[in-house]
């Protein structure tokens, strides 16, 4: 019997779903791994200090997302038409990203400010990874939208494997929090560069309609996902903010070091929602898409929660070591918020696939009842209780939304055919 070679079996893999979730996973554990690294390096003080920085930037990567979410929708619904989706998400992307990039840099000494960051570079560098990131979103959306799980793969491959080795190779150097955020800058175009070489390689038949015929819809669609991601991306980070606030730097450091458990497990299934998505965009499968993806979910996070708090002394070396050791007993409580979350996430991506208004309502409000109820705790754990049952409210409001919006389309379906 013969076996084919090592390289033609990792690319198959890489070309199905399962490899999107190897790609994901390495992704994750690079960007996990860069998060331990730094943890370690610089200490609770310092890590706290990059920790806010990298949540803001999480919530400023939303325009990536929105753009990702919508080229993928839209592809996966109306293939014919990719051609003029791509051009309009892949020019409204770079525009963007210098618009938001130049904002952020000119925000540079508020958010130093705000952070309590020890000078402005930071904060710049801040604005500078905006850019490259927010392109590589549209880049991805357009090949999960078809589907093209290889590229895709390299894609997110691209984005982990380089923001760890380099993220290394710069702390060691120079062991401050813009040293990390250089790192990061350099490896965020990486995978821009990875992007533009997939695209390249795979020319599109003309489409039936001009850029501007779909380009308004295309912007506007965008908008509206930006806007449910942002108040996602807010609720899911906006914490590690108000815990610089709140708490004294020794003690926000200490939830910045097990909100990294609450990253691993948010992250571990992120490739769920990549793989599902196009599915929940079409309507006939849009209900048996989201109900798999919820039970995935629930049981992974729930195997998450009671390995934590099983191996808490495992998990205290994965987020920094003995400076974090007064956190330990509680890993397992930001174990619950990672993965209420992810059932979060995968809730406001189902809304998204139906062009629901009413999610991003709904987590925006969810992110003013943290922020007004965030700023009243005054311990590590005050502030994770707080979270999670603000989190936990969310959820059961999303869940009913959907239950609502499927039993409301059981109702019009006779009257469609």
């Amino acid at each position: 019997m013969t076996f084919p070679p090592v390289g033609a079996r990792l690319t198959r893999l890489l070309r199905s779903s399962a490899g999107i979730a190897i790609a994901m996973a390495v992704m994750n554990v690079g960007t996990y791994g860069f998060q331990i690294v730094a943890a370690r390096l610089l200490g609770p003080g310092q890590y706290g200090a990059l920790a806010g920085v990298m949540a803001l930037l999480m919530v400023l990567s939303v325009l990536q997302l929105g753009l990702q979410a919508t080229s993928a929708r839209r592809i996966a619904a109306d293939p014919e038409h990719v051609a003029a989706v791509e051009t309009t998400v892949l020019r409204a992307a770079w525009r963007t990203a210098f618009g938001l990039g130049l904002v952020t840099v000119l925000a540079a000494p508020v958010v130093t400010k705000l952070l309590r960051l020890d000078g402005l570079l930071p904060a710049v560098l801040l604005g500078l990874c905006v850019v490259p990131i927010t392109v590589m979103g549209a880049q991805a959306g357009v090949l999960q939208g078809e589907r093209r799980w290889l590229p895709l793969s390299l894609v997110y491959l691209s984005v982990g494997v380089p923001r760890v080795v380099l993220g290394l190779a710069f702390l060691l150097a120079w062991r401050s929090e813009t040293s990390a955020m250089l790192a990061v800058l350099v490896s965020s175009w990486i995978p821009v560069a990875v992007g533009a070489w997939a695209l390249g390689r795979h020319p599109r038949p003309t489409s039936s309609v001009s850029e501007s015929e779909i380009r308004h819809d295309v912007l506007r669609e965008t908008a509206g996902s930006s806007v449910a991601l942002l108040a996602f991306f807010a609720l899911s980070n906006l914490d590690v903010v108000v815990a610089r606030g709140v708490l004294d730097g020794h003690d926000a450091g200490l939830y910045a070091g097990g909100l990294i458990v609450t990253k691993a497990v948010l992250f571990l299934p992120q490739f769920a929602v990549v793989v599902l998505f196009p599915s929940m965009s079409a309507g006939d499968e849009s209900r048996a898409a989201l109900a798999k993806g919820l039970v995935f979910l629930t049981v992974l996070g729930t195997a998450c929660v009671v390995a934590t708090y099983l191996l808490s002394d495992v998990a205290l070396v994965f987020i920094g070591g003995q400076e974090y050791a007064e956190v330990a007993d509680r890993l397992w409580m930001f174990a619950v918020l990672g993965a209420l979350l992810a059932l979060l996430q995968m809730l406001v991506y189902a809304g998204l696939a139906s062009r629901g208004a009413a999610t991003k309502y709904l987590v925006g409000t969810g992110v003013v009842a943290l922020v007004i109820t965030g700023a009243l705790a005054s311990t590590v754990t005050g502030l994770a209780t707080t979270v999670a049952i603000v989190d936990l409210v969310v959820l059961c409001v999303l869940l009913a939304l959907q239950a609502f919006r499927h039993r409301r389309d059981d109702e019009l379906a006779p009257a469609d055919q």
